[in-house]
C-alpha cells in the first residue's frame, strides 16, 4: 500500500515547466497547499510517525520551486 501512496505523491509533483504554464493565482495556491503538506510531515516527524523522512526533503525544495518561478512571474508582470 505504502508504493502506491508513494506512486501518487510523485504524481502531484509538478515539473518547473508545468509551472511555469500555471497563473499567478494557481501559483499561489499551490504554493500555499504545499507549505500545509510540509508543515504537516514536521509534524508527522517530530512524533514519529513520518516513515520517509526523505519526503520533508522534496517538499521543502518543492516549495522553493514554486517559489522561485511565482517571484520570476510576478516580476515580470505576467
Amino acid at each position: 500500500m505504502a508504493a502506491k501512496k508513494k506512486k501518487s505523491e510523485k504524481a502531484a509533483r509538478l515539473a518547473v515547466a508545468d509551472m511555469r504554464e500555471l497563473t499567478v493565482e494557481d501559483l499561489r495556491g499551490k504554493l500555499v497547499e504545499q507549505r500545509g503538506e510540509l508543515m504537516t510531515a514536521r509534524l508527522k516527524h517530530a512524533v514519529a510517525q513520518l516513515e520517509n523522512t526523505s519526503e520533508i526533503r522534496a517538499m521543502r525544495r518543492q516549495v522553493a520551486r514554486l517559489a522561485t518561478v511565482l517571484n520570476d512571474k510576478e516580476k515580470r508582470g505576467l
